[in-house]
């Protein structure tokens, strides 16, 4: 059975981070849903226009092997602010389910307090206002448990080939990467 990905999509979501999630997660032959907050089409933080495949109120309640937060202006801060984001996380977090988050969205994982004494990774100064008891080290990547987060646009690709090595293993992460021809 797929491993199954949902990826919340709030009006001012980076483009980057999301279509590179979602692209790499899917050749990976993962299920990626993506969620919007709201029905209709979603404006990114670029002025592209995308339509989920489905809404947050209709899968609030299932449950998946990770959740991704894609990062941008004003988009994390709306996914830290939906009720309905922060019960996902939280019940992932509950689960032991995997979380990650790229960019600005680490916000709304702190918001959720499910960062509470973990190392993590944002974009600089994405997490000046959200205070809590969490080291940021600015690193690429950072993996603390079942928490994966990462910097910004610029590794969006190392952050999804990392989410495939870590649902599907070395070997598949491997097989995507070659696929990408990236060296």
């Amino acid at each position: 059975m797929a491993k199954t990905v949902l990826v919340p999509l709030a009006d001012g979501f980076e483009e980057l981070e999301a279509i590179t999630v979602i692209d790499l997660l899917r050749r990976a032959g993962f299920e990626v849903v993506t969620a919007g907050l709201h029905d209709g089409p979603i404006e990114a933080s670029r002025g592209t226009r995308h339509l989920a495949d489905t809404t947050i109120d209709a899968v609030e309640d299932r449950d998946f092997d990770l959740v991704v937060l894609p990062g941008g202006l004003p988009g994390a801060d709306h996914l830290r602010d939906d009720e309905r984001v922060q019960r996902i996380l939280r019940r992932q977090n509950e689960r032991g389910g995997t979380l990650a988050a790229i960019c600005a969205a680490p916000k709304a994982l702190v918001a959720a307090g499910v960062v509470e004494g973990r190392t993590l990774t944002s974009y600089p100064g994405a997490l000046n206002d959200s205070p809590g008891d969490y080291r940021n080290t600015g690193a690429a990547v950072e993996i603390d448990g079942s928490v994966v987060t990462s910097r910004g646009p610029g590794t969006a690709m190392d952050f999804a080939l990392t989410l495939i090595e870590r649902l599907g293993g070395q070997a598949l992460r491997d097989q995507v990467e070659e696929g990408l021809v990236r060296g």
